[in-house]
């Protein structure tokens, strides 16, 4: 389902968003088809038994006759095993499509957000994304597979009883007529306070969420500083709000069901009242009475379960109104309508030109993170970026894979512009390693493979060879099949690195990006590795960002980086003679 099509303008009221959602219902025509007909069977079921009840009155208990009333017994279990098998159909086809539905949404907006620019992540909370990946999508489940087949079953029973009301007695449906209004009143009312306090209950949810995903996943650095007791409170402080906020929403919400059903019960009374003194007048019979009674139970207690349903349905409001917010979350980075085609990878020569590049994060719009760059990594050639940290250097790797587009100039591979280029074709000839590598909750064969779609186990093997890490994973329990665990904790950064050099040598590609890639290897390890990527980068373009410049010796060229500007370029030989900055950065390393 192509999720772009789905605009929503969030200033309008927040049940339309329910109603684009159903958008989603449309492949399960057929489902809902069944639902209705199960609806319409158990309504006329329930219906039924009202009119039952003025025969068995009239006729049974009017002529003491048992057979009537054997008859009248007879019929009530064919309604019942009619109205049972009708609500098995309803529930099954109404749960399975909730659950299908839910499944696409979550498929969507999982896709949408995998292919979202960093800069979104920039500005939302991972947390909160998680929650309503699920908190509010399991809302929306419970919506659509119970809560709405629930308010159209009672709409009808509603709309049913109201019909058989007038037919029954007219001069008493009058009256329900009046009253009917009374009923409505506090449900609009509150119905839009409960909006309001589901929205601000999900809120606080999400923002727990998001809490337990920071305080886990720095769950060392908590510990090493002792803040443990800290962050118990602050979280409890956050349970405490998130429980307020529900308990104000079950509040409105049992507010709500109470009027409801004290106005709509109430009414009973009334035309209860009113309808005995028909009785007694000779206006109407005893098997009517009972049955315009039946009916009005029935009316009044579709109301209440309605007045409970609106309940479900405001909350499920807020939640599709987070979610519409994601989906309709715009990428910046995106590909061009006709995209230019690079050459094939074993046709690309690799050629790099940065030419005027200027860029701004948009976290950090008032800083310029590069200014007016301009550089060329010829093919085959290594060229290594240098500077003291925050100077642009690992900025300059993302411009060329496009998470980020610069605000002026233009970045080209091969003479062509990186912005014109389909993004798998543009990154399909790249392969990044990255400072703090990220490793997969998966086995380490699988971790490597990720480099290159369907690998095979003795090319997973040779790549592990070549970046120095097949001693390490051979000894773990299950060899190449040992599960490196949450974010890979269950090895350490030297090899969680090794094992992000093996992906990139598995991916084979023309232009290599090293954002300081032995930085978490010991000197020992990163000898041995610095062999592997030395082998690697024979024939490919590379570029490379360091701190320790013993790593870069052999550049062909490195670039000083300070404060987003090119202060000088050259050999490390030339660059000791021209630039006080590196020659500083030398002299400290070297020293000793």
């Amino acid at each position: 389902m192509a999720r772009g099509n789905i605009k929503i303008d969030a200033k309008k009221g927040e049940i339309r968003h329910l109603g684009h959602l159903l958008h989603y219902l449309k492949p399960h025509k057929k489902s809902i088809l069944a639902v209705f007909i199960s609806l319409l069977i158990t309504s006329s079921a329930v219906l039924s038994l009202g009119k039952g009840v003025s025969y068995l009155v009239d006729e049974g208990f009017g002529t003491k006759d048992i057979n009537v009333l054997n008859h009248a017994l007879t019929i009530l279990f064919v309604v019942i095993i009619i109205l049972a098998v009708a609500t098995y159909s309803r529930f099954y086809f109404i749960t399975r499509t909730g659950e299908r539905v839910i499944a696409a949404l979550r498929r969507d907006i999982f896709n949408h957000l995998v292919n979202m620019s960093p800069s979104y992540f920039e500005t939302h909370k991972i947390g909160e994304i998680m929650s309503r990946i699920t908190t509010d999508t399991t809302i929306l489940q419970m919506v659509i597979g119970s809560s709405l087949s629930i308010a159209l079953r009672n709409i009808l029973i509603f709309t049913g009883g109201l019909v058989m009301l007038i037919t029954t007695s007219a001069s008493l449906a009058g009256y329900i007529a009046i009253l009917i209004p009374l009923i409505v009143l506090p449900i609009i009312i509150l119905g839009k306070k409960v909006r309001v306090l589901s929205r601000k209950s999900q809120k606080k949810v999400a923002e727990l969420a998001s809490n337990i995903e920071e305080v886990l996943s720095g769950a060392k650095t908590v510990q090493s500083y002792n803040r443990q007791n800290i962050e118990q409170d602050r979280f409890s402080g956050k349970v405490q709000n998130a429980l307020s906020a529900a308990t104000d929403r079950v509040k409105m919400r049992a507010a709500l069901t109470a009027i409801v059903i004290i106005f709509a019960f109430g009414s009973v009374g009334i035309i209860l009242w009113l309808g005995g003194k028909e009785v007694i007048e000779g206006n109407m019979t005893g098997g009517d009475l009972s049955s315009f009674i039946f009916f009005s139970i029935i009316v009044a207690s579709s109301f209440g379960a309605l007045s409970e349903v609106v309940g479900d349905i405001q909350r499920a409001a807020g939640a599709a109104e987070g979610i519409i917010e994601i989906l309709n979350a715009e990428n910046h980075i995106i590909d061009p309508e006709n995209p230019l085609k690079l050459p094939l990878r074993k046709d690309l020569k690799g050629e790099i030109k940065f030419n005027d590049i200027t860029f701004k994060y948009p976290a950090r719009d008032d800083i310029s993170a590069l200014k007016n760059i301009s550089f060329s990594a010829k093919s085959g050639e290594t060229v290594a970026i240098v500077g003291p940290s925050g100077a642009g250097k690992t900025t300059i790797l993302q411009l060329l894979l496009r998470f980020y587009d610069p605000e002026n100039g233009t970045i080209t591979i091969d003479e062509v512009d990186s912005r014109k280029v389909a993004l798998t074709d543009l990154r399909e000839n790249f392969a990044y390693v990255p400072q703090d590598p990220m490793i997969f909750s998966a086995t380490a064969a699988e971790n490597i493979a990720y480099g290159l779609e369907n690998a095979d186990i003795e090319d997973i093997k040779s790549a592990a060879r070549k970046a120095r890490a097949v001693d390490f994973i051979e000894k773990m329990p299950d060899g190449f099949d040992s599960f490196l665990g949450e974010k890979g904790v269950r090895v350490s950064g030297g090899e969680r690195q090794r094992i992000a050099i093996a992906r990139a040598i598995l991916k084979d590609p023309k232009i290599l990006l090293l954002d300081e890639a032995t930085s978490a290897l010991d000197s020992q390890n990163e000898q041995l590795v610095q062999q592997a990527l030395d082998d690697l980068m024979q024939n490919r373009t590379t570029i490379v960002i360091a701190h320790r410049l013993s790593t870069i010796l052999k550049a062909d060229k490195i670039i000083v980086l300070n404060e987003g500007v090119i202060e000088a370029e050259g050999t490390h030989k030339q660059l000791l003679r021209k630039s006080p900055l590196y020659k500083r950065l030398s002299d400290m390393q070297f020293s000793s």
